[in-house]
């Protein structure tokens, strides 16, 4: 069966060797991450994650990068004695790039596709570590001025047990005047029924939705400055959650704020969020519906990050981190390490340039 899947997966590549204008595109990911957490909420419990990733790609690019076709696996290892514990993911998509800014990408997707890291209401560490795949497709405009992308997320096919489970979300920003952009995120999540409890009319099994609209505004004074990089934004968090199986809508709100300060190799980034639960049906369907990290439950969140940028080049990003966590109830204090490593044919091409070591290519996957 292996066997089968490799030819599969290697046919469109040897037939597409024989068109005209085409180039082998190559690329290896890998990152190391340590992140030991301790605190007194329930909902994040004192553990810690030690783990590699290695995610390497190859495929074909024809007509100047208009048509791109890449295959590869996402081996996710933790460093444990038994080495137990591993996944391998498969990595199959297809791209349509236009020079105009629109950019078109379907299959099994690295989520480093997009242009920004989807905010931690949304997405939270511990999802960003063991999934970095979307199942599906997504489409960019990507200009000067900003961007724009809509993407879908096929997060859980039906069958008897399980439940089938989708996450469809816009991201987009775009600049208004000078250093002033508006920035918005919009996220569906759905969680439908299993097969058995579709057959069985006595089940309880119900759907559920859940809807986060979240428009925000950025004042970016990066580069106007002595420091490297100054960015602040707020805006407002409104969710819409369900069970259709009372149909009553929950639609908890709040304010969120964040600041981003970086000067040279030191880095600080605060984020605040005052408001109602975002996620009140997160005790009975956990992140099978919200994904965002739980911290957001509470009425009052604070998020302090101080990084120090040990390594930060084109190909190498080495970072260590305290992250303190601080809400009306709980506490927690996060002490992280990673490390990404980033090679692919362009900058092997141009391996002997010294710009390749140059500052501020890489961003940290985590």
């Amino acid at each position: 069966m292996p066997r089968r899947w490799l030819v599969i997966l290697l046919l469109p590549l040897l037939v597409m060797t024989s068109l005209h204008a085409q180039e082998v595109e190559w690329s290896v990911d890998a990152s190391v991450l340590l992140n030991n957490r301790e605190g007194d909420n329930p909902q994040c419990p004192d553990q810690t994650f030690m783990f590699t990733r290695l995610a390497p790609e190859v495929g074909l690019s024809l007509h100047d990068g208009e048509h791109v076709f890449k295959g590869g696996v996402v081996w996710y290892q933790p460093m444990i004695d038994d080495m137990d514990g591993y996944k391998v993911l498969p990595t199959v998509y297809y791209q349509y790039n236009r020079p105009d800014g629109w950019h078109v990408t379907l299959g099994m997707l690295p989520r480093s596709l997009l242009v920004q890291r989807m905010p931690r209401y949304l997405w939270s560490d511990s999802l960003a570590y063991t999934q970095p795949n979307l199942r599906g497709g997504v489409v960019q405009l990507i200009k000067p001025a900003g961007y724009a992308e809509v993407a879908i997320d096929w997060r859980q096919m039906q069958t008897w047990e399980r439940r089938e489970a989708f996450t469809a979300f816009l991201n987009t920003q775009w600049r208004v005047l000078g250093p002033v952009s508006l920035e918005g995120h919009v996220q569906y999540s759905h969680l439908a029924r299993s097969r058995r409890a579709v057959t069985e009319p006595a089940n309880t099994e119900h759907v559920n939705d859940d809807l986060v609209v979240n428009p925000m505004a950025v004042l970016d004074w990066s580069r106007r400055t002595v420091l490297d990089s100054l960015r602040l934004s707020a805006g407002a968090i409104i969710a819409y959650e369900r069970n259709r199986g009372n149909n009553t809508w929950r639609n908890p709100a709040g304010f969120v704020a964040t600041a981003t300060v970086r000067w040279r190799w030191l880095q600080l980034d605060e984020t605040l969020y005052a408001g109602k639960d975002l996620m009140p049906l997160y005790d009975e369907y956990g992140s099978q519906l919200n994904q965002g990290d739980a911290y957001y439950r509470s009425r009052v969140y604070s998020r302090t990050d101080l990084t120090a940028r040990v390594v930060h080049t084109r190909c190498v990003d080495l970072s260590a981190s305290l992250m303190l966590h601080l809400t009306d109830k709980f506490t927690g204090f996060w002490q992280q390490i990673t490390c990404r490593f980033y090679l692919d044919n362009r900058l092997w091409r141009h391996r002997h340039d010294r710009s390749c070591m140059g500052s501020g290519m890489l961003e940290p996957l985590y």
